[in-house]
This record gives structure tokens, C-alpha cells and sequence, in this order.
């Protein structure tokens, strides 16, 4: 009995397939079968061998076979099923091959670029911010004391900058104990223990020290607190005699009326800051000319390279009772010690180290005190000068000298015009002192 419809037979069935069959599989039979993407398999779809069940017992859909690489159906074969080989996107890749995409919770290569560029940009950023708040810091601590406008009867300007340097005796702020430990006594009152000018121009920098035993003529000078024009009377004094009667503005004006040199900038510092400069900076390397021993300044120090501490610097450049040349070998000293103090400050290891810059700064710019007019760029000028005298690119000496009189050194007055002129016009200063 024949099974299949009316009119067909055995024979005209055509090739049969499979198991007992003569004839193979068509081609497109026998691609791998795919897990259906797309709504239920079509009513009745069992297979290439004829009806079944449209979906297994196990609830995973029956697979539809790859008829003409367009999914199972009609002439056409799209019923909605596109298994994804036609366009390669088969679990998530673009088609083209390898490298034409990124697989799956890949990232993209980062952009450094990008990144070098801002991280130079922020690390600018917070120099430049560093840098601008440093300065305002540092400028808000300078004591701008010192009115130089109420100096009369100037000299004229000459070339170059010249700054009036003065270590004084000031004890302000001291404890009972810092006084004994730096051997300075209970004085009261200020007075100068040193005075120094610094002139600096197109060649080079000249380092001058004025012997506070210096037989000066004491000028009209106007009062700095009264506002009092005192008349000139002709007196003759030691120079840190000026100092004591009415402070930095009139030895500032008693300085200019007996060289000729217009000072265009003052700077003042006392026995406490000097020591805490020495120690905020890790102490300073000078070579001792010889054995040094004083009960008055507190010197001990032996002859040699060394290191001194705020302690043994204060009582280093204090010293002069212990020298044979008195004020003028103490002059000397003080020059040496100020050019290596100024040096030992802009070496690297102190400015680009914030844990040394800062200190020395915060003690140095506490204890100056300066004129009106002083800015920090100023300031960094004197201390650049100063450390290119002890490099060997200016001239340090003493006012000549001619002699003394009771006790006060007559300065040589012929020398002393001939270096106010070289200094004036900025030339070469060839002029000698003691």
C-alpha cells in the first residue's frame, strides 16, 4: 500500500536521502545547523525527512536547515531568521577579518598624547601658583623701615646700584640666654658693628667696607622722627656715631655728604637674624686665616676650612680684639664671611630644596630691614652681587686709609675721590685700600 499522495509512487518520488538512500544530501543540507535566533520554527518543520514536532521535548528550538544562505523559508528564504553568517556579525564581531573591531569589553589604546600634554599643563600650573605665592609671601615678611626720602641734599645719581650694607648690634628679641650663647652682651639701644658698600654695574661688583672707627664730618641732616633740620656744625665723629644719634637716615646721608656716592638702596640686619640665616642654611664653609681666640666676641676657632654655625659666625665676624689689624682685619673677615654666606645661599642644594629655602628665607627676610623703595628682586640682585665677589668676578677691599687721629682712621681722600668717580661712571675700579 502506498503512503504518499495520489499520483506519486515509489518511482517518482526522486532520490531518497539518509539512511537506505541512493542519493546524498543536497549541499545545502549539510551545513551546520545553527541555534534559532528568531521567533518560532514554521508549523510542522521537521527536518529534511518530512514533518515533525516544531520544537524538541526540551524546549530548545528545532534548527532550520541553510537552504540558500539565507535562513530556511519560501523562494526568497526570508521568513524574519538571519543566522549572521551572510554579514559576519557572529558573536559580536564585525566582519572583514581580524583587527577590523574590538572584541567585547575591549578598551581603545589610550591617547598619551592627550596625557603628556595635560600633565605638562598642570605641572605648570602649580609652579607658576607656587612661584606667585612664594613671592607675595616672602614679600609681605621684608621690613621696609627705612625712609630715604627724608635724606637731604643728595648727590646725584650715579651708574650702576649702590646698596649700604650694615650689621648692627641690635640685641631686639633676644632671650637672657640668647644673649649669653651669642656673647652679645645686654647694650641697650642699636648701634653699627659693621657697614659695607656694595656697588654693582657693567663691571662687576665692588665690595667696600667702612671701618666703623672712620673719622666722619656729621652734615645738616634733617630729623627722621622731629622732621628737625639740624645745621651742620663740623663735627667730626666716628661713623657708627651717626648711626646711634638718629638711625639709618642719617648715616645714610653722613655717608653720601663724605664719599660723594648716592646709596640707592639701605639694608640692616641684627646679631639674631645673622645667626639664624648662618643655621637655617646648614652652616657655612670658610677658610680661617688663622687661630682665632676671643673672650669678648666668644671665638674659638682654629685656622682652616670649616663649617661655622649661626654661633661660631656671629662671633667669627664680631671679632677684632684678637686681630692685629683691629677693625680693618675684622672688615676683612666680615667681607669673606658675607661673599661665602651670600654663595652657600644660591647654591642648588639651598634653593631647590623647599626644606632649606623656606627656613633660610623666613629667618633672613624677618630680621632685615630694608628702605621703602626695596624690592625682593632688589634684594636677590644684592645677594647675586655678593656671591659673584667671593667667585672672583668683583673686587672686595677696605676705605683707603692715610692714617688715624685719637683713635679714629682718617681715610685717604685723593683715593677715596678717585674711586667715587670710577664707581660713579661705572668704570673698572683700580683704586687699592688697606
Amino acid at each position: 500500500m502506498n503512503d504518499w499522495p495520489e499520483g506519486w509512487s515509489d518511482d517518482n518520488r526522486g532520490p531518497r536521502y539518509g539512511r537506505g538512500g541512493a542519493g546524498a544530501w543536497p549541499e545545502g543540507a549539510r551545513v551546520a545547523r545553527q541555534v534559532r535566533r528568531g521567533g518560532p520554527a514554521p508549523a510542522g518543520y521537521g527536518g529534511p525527512g518530512g514533518p515533525g514536532p516544531s520544537a524538541p521535548p526540551y524546549g530548545v528550538p528545532q534548527q532550520p536547515s541553510y537552504v540558500d544562505g539565507r535562513g530556511y523559508g519560501a523562494p526568497g528564504g526570508d521568513h524574519g531568521y538571519d543566522n549572521g553568517y551572510n554579514t559576519g556579525q557572529v558573536y559580536g564581531r564585525q566582519a572583514g577579518g581580524p583587527g577590523d573591531g574590538y572584541a567585547r569589553g575591549s578598551h581603545p589604546a589610550p591617547n598619551w598624547g592627550r596625557r603628556i600634554k595635560l600633565t605638562a599643563i598642570t605641572l605648570v600650573t602649580v609652579f607658576l601658583v607656587t612661584t606667585v605665592a612664594t613671592y607675595f609671601w616672602a614679600d609681605s615678611k621684608l621690613n621696609r623701615e627705612v625712609d630715604l626720602s627724608k635724606v637731604i641734599d643728595r648727590p646725584e645719581k650715579g651708574e650702576g646700584t649702590n646698596y649700604l650694607i650694615v650689621g648692627s648690634d641690635s640685641r631686639e628679641g633676644m632671650s637672657a640666654e640668647q644673649k649669653k650663647k651669642l656673647h652679645t652682651g645686654s647694650a641697650a639701644g642699636k648701634r653699627t658693628d659693621s657697614m659695607m658698600i656694595l656697588h654693582t654695574g657693567s663691571n662687576g661688583s665692588t665690595l667696600i667696607s667702612l671701618p666703623r672707627d672712620s673719622n666722619v664730618e656729621i652734615p645738616s641732616f634733617k630729623g627722621s622722627d622731629s622732621g628737625k633740620v639740624y645745621p651742620a656744625t663740623g663735627r667730626q665723629v666716628k661713623l657708627n656715631a651717626a648711626y646711634a644719634e638718629d638711625g639709618p637716615e642719617l648715616l645714610v646721608r653722613t655717608v653720601e655728604f663724605n664719599t660723594g656716592l648716592h646709596i640707592d638702596h639701605y639694608v640692616e640686619i641684627g646679631f639674631a637674624g645673622f645667626a639664624n640665616i648662618v643655621d637655617a642654611v646648614g652652616g657655612v664653609e670658610i677658610d680661617i686665616p688663622q687661630d682665632i681666640k676671643d673672650t669678648k666676641s666668644g671665638a674659638d676657632l682654629k685656622k682652616g676650612k670649616q663649617t661655622l654655625n649661626g654661633q661660631e659666625s656671629l662671633a667669627f665676624v664680631r671679632t677684632r680684639y684678637a686681630l692685629a689689624g683691629s677693625d680693618l682685619d675684622r672688615t676683612k673677615n666680615q667681607q669673606k664671611f658675607l661673599a661665602a654666606l651670600a654663595h652657600q645661599v644660591a647654591t642648588p642644594s639651598t634653593v631647590l630644596n623647599p626644606f632649606k629655602l623656606y627656613p633660610t628665607m623666613g629667618a633672613g627676610l624677618d630680621s632685615l630691614i630694608v628702605d621703602e623703595d626695596m624690592s625682593l628682586f632688589d634684594l636677590a640682585r644684592m645677594f647675586w652681587a655678593m656671591k659673584g665677589v667671593s667667585g672672583g668676578d668683583g673686587t672686595s677691599m677696605n676705605m683707603p686709609i692715610s692714617g688715624s687721629s685719637g683713635g679714629n682712621l682718617i681715610w685717604d681722600k685723593a683715593k677715596v675721590k678717585q674711586l667715587v668717580t670710577q664707581l660713579n661712571n661705572d668704570e673698572k675700579v683700580t683704586v687699592k685700600g688697606d
